[in-house]
């Protein structure tokens, strides 16, 4: 076994090896990405020959286009990453059979309790799990960092065998063999090629995973069920991924330890290349990235559903990347969770903040502590004050929190306090408590600041206590809200198209890690819940086109929490969630089963529309239209200044007979009309074309506002989201 493991070390090095001598040979070449559409060859092996005839063209000879590939595209469509000169990719460029030569970029990577939050409780199944068999069969890719096998999370107990139709393999390399995968990962791949060499450095040269935020992934979308897991004795009770008997491909694009994690298009293409050839039902891609790639759509075009996080970058507006329309872009929501944690004043005072941290392995417990006002804790505020064995209270008046709390909890410990009271304004950044090094910290608001500051300047000796936090779940907690980190709209791409599609649980989400289970938040996070429920849906409807479902999950989202209330948006102030903040709401994935009516597109659609995208032509600017007429389930117009009509085809999935009937919401300043306001199916006349006129009320250069359009009858209720904006002129900065 010792033998074994260090042959692959050993091929692993020289692997490392050969890539740096690579890089130092090509000195000024960086690496670029050619794009050459569909497939022209039946053959893997002939469309690889002729990406070698297409570069040799611009190299001038096949050994020196040898030399410079690192991956081939030739299983979903054709193209190819090779190290090149800016010279050298122009000259590429501009071949008649290129589409685009691009720069590769890199990308970031961007439940005990989310899942019952959603309506999907395993020990009361819905029918939706019922009727899916939890996803069984199903085959979920998941790009990442690549995966911890020996996670309970991914047990195979009880597995029956891999589906004949997988052609994947599972890759050995550094600590992994082919006994790492089982019937439950049942594929796994990596790609280090063109990823910088410190990260490869600290990182294993195989599938498993270093970093931690794959495994966390996968284990969200398709973990087994495991009894019993808590985050150092928070959010206890059973992990499980939204469909939990699906199985799970792993695709390592993504490499080092750091949060953020390294990773390009060329490894990210890579992976979607061979994941087309391998048989995934669905692609979760966790990360943020700039471009909208080609290789998902040729993914949707083979009938995978691809779902992508919208990003980590808000409350900041126009910041949502991954917005190409024929994937599903994923916000991040907060659920019915969390950890309050009891301040005690002298004066025998409660004061319920929030917190995640957990008390050190020498911790004496809760005790009375003296309490002293630290103001800022920056180096200024503490200069001269003594906080040894104190709790001190820091307030971030004028500063971002999440700024200043690092700031503030490194002077309190290097001085030596032992607690710490942090006041904000408004906004979520719980996160941040689980880094206190077993220091008791817990975030107020700034009127409970104001409280305990008037207890510290009227009393001779303040003192407090600072409990553990605790978890807390149900209904007296307002839930679900946007959590402020998640990315929002418009897109500065595609303003015509709505982006995020759908928000789903992204915050502290509990899941696997390594041997362990952490909390851990992000659009990342949210992603693999989407991921899931496209899973239960694929196996409910197999014959649905990615369309179909992405229509499901958006036409059945809620809008308001159980109370009726609307789901509100973290930010600087929190407010009403908009469709930028969440797209059409937060996913129902037990309604999605059944919507009613679903807004299809053909993948073929989709085409024209990238191609003028990609490589514009006279021809192209000439026919094209806005992207607002895709059979989207939206509707986006960043332009009305005069009538402007949408048409919108819809297909029947319920009922054989159904009428249904328009609900218009009109955006502020905007007439809306939809024609016909009702729709009559029965089995001659599945699939209706309606029209939505809209009109200007107003001649301005005004802002985005929303509305929706709802069609009912007494059992369904399939709602698009809308946003419009009134303009008089193109190019106008909207700056004050």
């Amino acid at each position: 076994m010792e033998v074994h493991s260090c042959q692959h070390r050993l091929v692993s090095l020289l692997l490392l090896c050969f890539w740096m001598l690579f890089i130092r040979a090509h000195g000024s070449r960086k690496l670029y990405i050619a794009y050459l559409g569909d497939r022209k060859h039946a053959r893997p092996d002939d469309v690889v020959a002729s990406h070698h005839d297409t570069l040799s063209s611009v190299l001038g000879s096949k050994d020196e286009s040898l030399s410079s590939i690192i991956y081939n595209y030739k299983h979903g469509f054709s193209g190819f990453a090779a190290m090149l000169t800016a010279e050298q990719a122009e000259q590429l460029a501009e071949l008649p059979e290129v589409i685009s030569v691009q720069r590769t970029r890199r990308y970031r990577t961007a439940t005990t309790r989310s899942w019952d939050f959603l309506g999907l409780d395993y020990q009361k199944p819905s029918e939706l799990l019922r009727r899916s068999n939890h996803g069984q069969e199903i085959i979920i890719g998941i790009i990442d960092t690549g995966i911890w096998p020996e996670s309970r999370s991914f047990s195979d107990e009880g597995y029956g065998p891999v589906p004949a139709r997988w052609k994947g393999v599972c890759q050995v390399g550094e600590g992994w063999g082919s006994n790492n995968c089982s019937r439950k990962i049942i594929g796994a791949r990596f790609y280090h090629a063109g990823v910088d060499e410190d990260d490869l450095k600290i990182d294993y040269l195989s599938p498993r995973d270093a970093n931690g935020h794959g495994t966390h992934t996968a284990s969200t979308a398709a973990g087994s069920v495991v009894e019993a897991v808590s985050f150092h004795g928070l959010a206890a009770g059973t992990a499980r991924g939204g469909a939990p008997r699906a199985r799970i491909a792993v695709y390592k694009s993504v490499w080092g330890r750091g949060g953020a994690g390294s990773g390009n298009s060329a490894t990210v293409l890579a992976a979607i290349d061979d994941a087309m050839h391998d048989g995934v039902d669905v692609l979760s891609l966790s990360l943020e990235v700039q471009e909208n790639s080609f290789g998902a759509l040729h993914a949707v075009q083979k009938g995978i559903t691809v779902v992508y996080a919208a990003g980590n970058s808000g409350p900041v507006p126009q910041v949502v990347g991954n917005t190409a329309p024929w994937v599903i872009t994923v916000a991040a929501s907060k659920i019915d969770r969390s950890f309050p944690t009891v301040i005690t004043l002298g004066d025998k005072t409660q004061i319920v903040g929030q917190s995640m941290y957990s008390e050190g392995k020498n911790s004496s417990g809760s005790t009375f502590k003296l309490l002293v006002d630290g103001g800022l804790c920056t180096d200024n505020d503490l200069n001269g004050t003594d906080i040894k064995g104190r709790v001190v209270l820091c307030t971030s008046l004028g500063i971002p929190p999440l700024m200043l709390f690092p700031v503030a909890l490194k002077n309190v410990l290097d001085a030596g306090g032992s607690g710490l009271i942090f006041a904000q304004y408004t906004t979520d950044i719980l996160d941040v408590t689980k880094n206190c090094n077993g220091t008791a910290c817990v975030l107020v608001d700034l009127d409970t600041a104001q409280l305990i500051s008037s207890y510290i300047s009227g009393t001779s000796s303040p003192v407090a206590k600072i409990e553990p936090p605790r978890t807390v779940t149900g209904e007296g907690i307002l839930a679900p809200k946007v959590a402020a980190f998640s990315s929002r709209g418009p897109s500065v791409d595609y303003p015509d198209i709505i982006k995020p599609d759908v928000a789903a649980p992204g915050s502290n989400i509990l899941a696997a890690v390594k041997d362990g289970y952490k909390l851990e938040s992000g659009t990342s996070m949210a992603t693999p819940h989407v991921a899931g429920i496209v899973a239960l849906l694929k196996a409910l409807h197999p014959d649905w086109s990615p369309a179909a479902i992405k229509s499901a999950v958006v036409t059945t989202a809620s809008v308001t929490d159980e109370r009726g209330m609307p789901i509100l948006a973290e930010g600087v102030p929190r407010k009403i969630a908009d469709p930028f903040d969440y797209g059409s709401g937060n996913i129902n994935p037990n309604r999605a089963a059944d919507p009613g009516l679903i807004y299809d597109i053909d993948p073929t659609d989709y085409n024209k529309f990238f191609a003028c995208t990609i490589k514009t032509s006279a021809s192209c600017n000439a026919t094209m239209l806005p992207r607002y007429h895709l059979n989207l389930p939206s509707i986006a117009v960043p332009d009305l200044r005069d009538p402007t009509t949408v048409s919108r085809t819809v297909r029947n999935v319920g009922e054989v007979n159904a009428v249904y009937h328009a609900e218009i919401q009109c955006p502020p300043g905007v007439k809306m009309v939809v024609e016909p306001s009702v729709l009559v199916f029965d089995a001659a006349n599945k699939v209706h074309t309606f029209k939505v006129s809209f009109s200007p009320l107003w001649k301005l250069q005004g802002d985005y506002t929303f509305g929706s359009l709802t069609w009912h009858n007494d059992n369904k209720s399939v709602r698009i989201p809308i946003a419009v904006q009134i303009t008089i002129q193109d190019f106008y900065a909207d700056v004050a």
